[in-house]
């Protein structure tokens, strides 16, 4: 016959050995959740040799947001530009827009970063005077000096351009510094063009336009 003893000790060794079971056919309930979404910033405007560190916060499928410390591959779109290191360290490199991307598990997110001139001291844009029809354009060439050196200012975004006297707003100028006639002015205008840098607040010489149909 079992003493009390033994059985104590044979009911304790069932009881671990069904805890044990409960706990292996449990664990197959319990799954790591899956990572849906990358959102990536700040959306940042640095100079040409500034820095801006880079996050990506991951949202899975269970509602939960997590900033992503390993596991993210970093690219710039436009390495001329700025650069990105392998912790998310964006350097600036020339003047103008790239997009900044981190990928983890097949899922990906973006931002982009600005990269405007360190040591601009004056912008001037040519040509000064022009006279065009209705329906013509004007292309513009923007020039920086930053350090003594003259540097082209004519990516897109880098400057903001705007125009005066600009009778019906139908002349408009793009980001890029392509002025626009509309074919339906029927009456002589003469507009002003600036063009300025958004960072410094340095504007350009003025530029005029005569739109005579």
């Amino acid at each position: 016959m079992l003493s009390r003893k033994k059985k104590f000790q044979i009911v304790g060794a069932f009881a671990a050995l069904l805890l044990a079971a409960v706990a292996v056919g449990c664990s197959g309930f319990f799954v790591d959740p899956t990572l849906t979404s990358i959102a990536v910033g700040p959306q940042a405007s640095i100079q040409t040799g500034g820095t801006v560190q880079m996050q990506a916060v991951g949202t899975y499928n269970d509602g939960t947001q997590k900033t992503l410390s390993s596991g993210v591959f970093w690219s710039s779109s436009e390495t001329s530009i700025a650069t990105i290191s392998t912790a998310g360290l964006v350097t600036g490199v020339n003047t103008g827009q790239t997009t900044i991307s981190a990928a983890a598990s097949a899922v990906n997110g973006s931002t982009t970063v600005t990269v405007t001139l360190a040591g601009l001291t004056s912008i001037q844009i040519t040509p000064q005077n022009t006279s065009i029809s209705p329906g013509g354009e004007v292309t513009y060439t923007a020039t920086g000096t930053a350090n003594g050196k003259q540097v082209n200012l004519n990516g897109a975004g880098e400057l903001n351009w705007t125009i005066d006297n600009n009778d019906g707003n139908l002349i408009t100028i793009d980001d890029t510094g392509v002025l626009d006639a509309d074919e339906s002015i029927t009456t002589q205008q003469v507009v002003h063009v600036v063009a300025q840098d958004p960072t410094t607040g340095i504007k350009s010489n003025t530029a005029t336009v005569t739109v005579s149909p």
